[in-house]
């Protein structure tokens, strides 16, 4: 009998495969997950009622209106979220100090067993509550912070280090609380080598835009000479650089620049002082391929007439709908030559894509 896993799984490939069929592109390449423990992070609210508290989230019935969907248990996340969730609840319950207008609890696991719990309150954060949290984070082996309106109270660290398998090397990760990560680690291990495949192996330089905490920038630096990564978010800045640092690695330079930047810093339209603080030289890179992640909106305009300029382009998409839209662009000079989905959100709509274009 098929799985229910199964059956959306074929759904979306069907889905996807005639989305994408106006392209011609080749044979789509199906990167699955596991059907259970998956998911990396997971993120409840407290519900409160006169004699008990619950992880809770929310449904939409056929009126709009929300309904409480108690959560005991969580199957498709990982499976030490699912061995803490009710070990912690149970401590809070019986710790009025911590449970009292506690909100939403998240959760930050790593495949390699490390926990980060961040606890959202409605009420000011007390020295009494920093000693018994510190006395729970000990007790939990867990890392914990406690968060509330103007307050962050970290108790030790608020990254924790997750390790990723890219063929036969090993590269280390800070992701960082309230940072985008990837959810499902399984899966971004085989987009890393989807994409390291992709990319084959260049004497020339690869251009990355929107690179993040450095998840593709790591193991794509092994296929070309150097590589030049830019972001925005001056927390992945960071990350990205100690993840380059940690793994010691040396062809990599992270300049922090929104896309719509780097495109005018590199048609010599602005001058950008954190290019000249950080000894960025754009004119010394021998670019033959640009890699770009996107947020769900896509690409600007100005930036797909940049990254039309390159030999090949490896786009990974987490919007069918705006990968689409951009494909309607870049087709006008690139040819799909690999086309790839990851089923990174299992019993979902959403899907991410990947895609080698070549210059016709």
């Amino acid at each position: 009998m098929t799985s229910p896993y199964q059956l959306q799984l074929d759904a979306k490939i069907a889905r996807i495969s005639a989305q994408f069929a106006e392209f011609n592109p080749p044979s789509l390449e199906v990167f699955q997950s596991p059907e259970q423990n998956f998911r990396m992070r997971a993120e409840f609210r407290i519900w409160h009622t006169d004699d008990d508290m619950f992880y809770a989230m929310f449904e939409r019935s056929e009126d709009q209106q929300k309904q409480v969907i108690r959560i005991d248990e969580f199957p498709i996340a990982d499976t030490r979220i699912n061995q803490l969730m009710p070990v912690l609840l149970q401590e809070l319950k019986s710790n009025p100090v911590l449970s009292q207008r506690l909100f939403e609890v998240h959760f930050l696991a790593t495949l390699k067993g490390e926990m980060l719990v961040s606890m959202i309150y409605r009420c000011p954060l007390t020295a009494e509550w920093e000693t018994l949290a510190k006395q729970l984070a000990e007790k939990l082996d867990i890392k914990l912070i406690g968060r509330s309106r103007g307050q962050k109270v970290i108790l030790s660290d608020e990254f924790v280090i997750e390790e990723l398998k890219v063929f036969d090397r090993t590269y280390k990760y800070k992701q960082i609380e309230s940072s985008f990560t990837q959810p499902n680690a399984q899966v971004c291990q085989k987009m890393l080598e989807w994409a390291c495949h992709a990319a084959k192996q260049s004497d020339k330089d690869l251009l990355e835009l929107y690179c993040g905490n450095g998840n593709f920038t790591l193991p794509l630096s092994t296929k070309f000479n150097r590589v030049l990564a830019t972001e925005l978010a001056k927390s992945s800045v960071y990350a990205a650089q100690w993840n380059i640092e940690q793994n010691h690695i040396d062809n990599i330079q992270v300049a922090r620049l929104s896309a719509e930047d780097f495109t005018q810093a590199y048609n010599g339209e602005r001058e950008f002082r954190r290019l000249q603080e950080a000894e960025i030289d754009i004119s010394s890179y021998d670019f033959d391929t640009v890699f770009v992640d996107p947020p769900r909106a896509g690409i600007d305009d100005e930036t797909l007439k940049l990254i039309q300029r390159f030999e090949r382009i490896i786009y990974i998409s987490c919007n069918p709908d705006s990968l689409q839209d951009n494909l309607n662009t870049l087709t006008h000079t690139h040819k799909i030559t690999q086309f790839a989905m990851f089923d990174q959100f299992p019993y979902t709509h959403h899907v991410e894509c990947g895609v080698l274009m070549e210059k016709i």
